[in-house]
């Protein structure tokens, strides 16, 4: 029971004796005292007994009230975490939602991908089919012409079969008259041999003899003419291949007339006036830096009035450079960017350029038929220097003698010029490129499939001994003739001083040499030997070692002569 209703009981009771006492009045006061008392004892006890029922009523309330709070607490904890879960739940249904969508577009994709591809099987499996027919009617016709070609052989077969038949007979009957022949000349033989022996006992001499008497005779007759002859057939030989020889080189040079180059290293780049240095430099040097960067060619800026120099090994990125260097002074807008604009444009042209050379070259040689990659090469040639010498005109010049060499001695002349245009190729590559110029040359002829002869001539240009065809030997010789021309080459002089004595030296370093002097601008050398130490056949082959020292330890133009002197007196005074 709650509290309000343990007080309605209370006030209920009450009421009820109240009720009962003023209804009692008329009754005797003792009885009303007994009955008051009774009553009060009774109230009393009701209301303590409803007192302590309202307590534990009240206890009992209020520790289900407790419990069930503490049940509703742990209910709404229950609920949120579970609300949190339920959270994470769906953040990850929506994750997973997204990537099966992310995997469904993909499927369709693929789908449609799949699509195209069996669309493009199909295709394929069409064409293959059509190709297999064609094949299949191909290989109907292959074998109907295989098996003509069967039968002819079998008609050719049974053909050589009855030859053969009529050979063995012809064989058979050689046979016999070898047979016949052999007997009778066991008999001519047997009777010579008779003969021999008569004559024999005739002279009274042994066959041996004989023999060795008659051949002795004859060896001491024809000894002295045969080393007449051998010795009149070389020195014929001699002079028949030297006037030849002449003849040819004298035609060729007589022929061809072409005017010698040098380039140096740097360049001299007029400008109008000294203001312009300051804007080249540029604001703390930013315009010669990015020109310097961009070109690979230095620049430089001195007190050389109206002029700056440009100085680079490389012929070609200082060409590009002197022409960005006149754009730019024409033009007066000088900064990085218009720099970098000019350097493409020069580049650009540089390669054009190029190629109006090569195409130039081959036409002034009278080459036909070479592919434009080589042409681009034999352009860059006109860049490149040998000892002074412009490569390109130089191979030029070869073509020209090489022609007219061949011209004069009965062989291609377009080949021969072809192969002396291209003997030097490899120089135009061979500062970017690991490998001697021979080398480079070999690969460059072979991958643009140039003919055997003139790959032949670049591989032997420097050792004609050792080629295989008489176009390498006809190079070598123009290459030593335009090479050797007054002005072609030059040197500079401690170069060339350097090259005497290192020629003088190595002449020196063999024992029995006594003295070595380098002539003809370092082209010959003279050796003069101790005659008690070195006899005339040991000189041939100290000239042979000296000339294979030079050969190995030296860089040189041309050719280097070899001469060994020997010389012996005896000195006598008559009194």
């Amino acid at each position: 029971m709650t509290t309000p209703e343990i007080t309605g009981i209370i006030v209920a009771l009450l009421l009820g004796l109240v009720g009962g006492f003023l209804t009692g009045q008329s009754r005797g006061a003792r009885q009303r005292a007994e009955i008051d008392n009774r009553l009060q004892q009774e109230a009393q006890r009701d209301a303590d007994r409803i007192r302590a029922q309202a307590d534990a009523d009240a206890r009992t309330t209020r520790a289900e009230a407790d419990q069930d709070r503490q049940d509703a607490t742990r209910r709404i904890k229950e609920a949120s975490d579970r609300e949190a879960q339920l959270n994470v739940q769906l953040a990850q249904f929506d994750t997973q939602l997204t990537q099966l969508q992310g995997q469904r577009d993909q499927i369709s994709a693929l789908r449609a991908g799949l699509e195209q591809e069996r669309a493009q099987a199909k295709q394929d499996a069409a064409r293959e089919r059509e190709a297999l027919g064609s094949d299949r009617q191909e290989t109907r016709r292959e074998r109907e012409e295989l098996k003509r070609e069967i039968e002819r052989l079998n008609r050719r077969a049974e053909q050589l079969d009855a030859r053969g038949e009529k050979l063995d007979s012809l064989e058979e009957r050689l046979e016999d008259r070898a047979r016949h022949l052999t007997e009778q000349e066991q008999a001519i033989g047997a009777r010579l041999h008779q003969a021999e022996l008569k004559l024999f006992e005739i002279a009274g001499l042994s066959p041996e003899a004989a023999r060795a008497d008659i051949l002795t005779r004859l060896d001491a007759e024809l000894e002295e003419e045969k080393a007449i002859r051998v010795k009149a057939m070389q020195e014929r030989a001699s002079a028949d291949a030297k006037r030849s020889a002449r003849h040819v080189i004298a035609q060729a040079i007589q022929r061809s007339a072409s005017e010698t180059s040098a380039a140096l290293s740097v360049s001299v780049v007029p400008i109008p006036n000294d203001a312009m240095k300051g804007r080249l430099i540029g604001r703390e040097g930013r315009n010669i830096r990015a020109f310097e960067a961009l070109t690979g060619v230095d620049l430089i800026i001195d007190d050389t009035p109206e002029a700056v120099i440009l100085s680079s090994f490389n012929p070609v990125r200082r060409e590009v450079a002197k022409h960005v260097l006149d754009a730019l002074v024409a033009d007066g807008r000088i900064h990085p960017t218009r720099i970098e604009e000019m350097v493409h444009k020069a580049q650009d042209e540089m390669k054009a350029f190029m190629h109006a050379q090569g195409e130039e070259a081959a036409i002034e040689a009278g080459v036909v038929g070479i592919k434009p990659g080589l042409v681009q090469l034999l352009g860059r040639m006109y860049f490149r220097t040998s000892y002074g010498q412009n490569v390109l005109k130089h191979s030029i010049q070869v073509a020209h003698l090489t022609g007219i060499m061949a011209g004069e001695l009965g062989l291609d002349a377009g080949m021969a010029r072809r192969a002396g245009l291209m003997h030097d190729v490899g120089k135009s590559i061979d500062r970017e490129i690991d490998g001697t110029h021979v080398e480079i040359g070999i690969n460059l002829a072979k991958r643009f499939g140039e003919p055997a002869e003139v790959i032949d001539a670049i591989a032997h240009h420097h050792d004609p001994e050792n080629g295989e065809t008489l176009y390498s030997v006809l190079v070598a010789a123009a290459d030593a003739i335009s090479a050797a021309r007054p002005g072609a080459r030059r040197e500079e002089l401690e170069s060339y001083v350097r090259r005497l004595e290192q020629l003088e030296q190595i002449a020196v370093s063999f024992p029995g040499v006594q003295q070595a002097y380098a002539i003809q601008a370092g082209r010959e050398v003279r050796v003069i030997v101790q005659p008690d130490k070195v006899t005339d056949a040991q000189a041939t082959l100290l000239a042979r070692e000296i000339a294979g020292r030079v050969e190995q330890d030296m860089e040189y133009p041309g050719q280097v002569q070899v001469t060994v002197v020997r010389e012996s007196r005896a000195v006598e005074v008559a009194r």
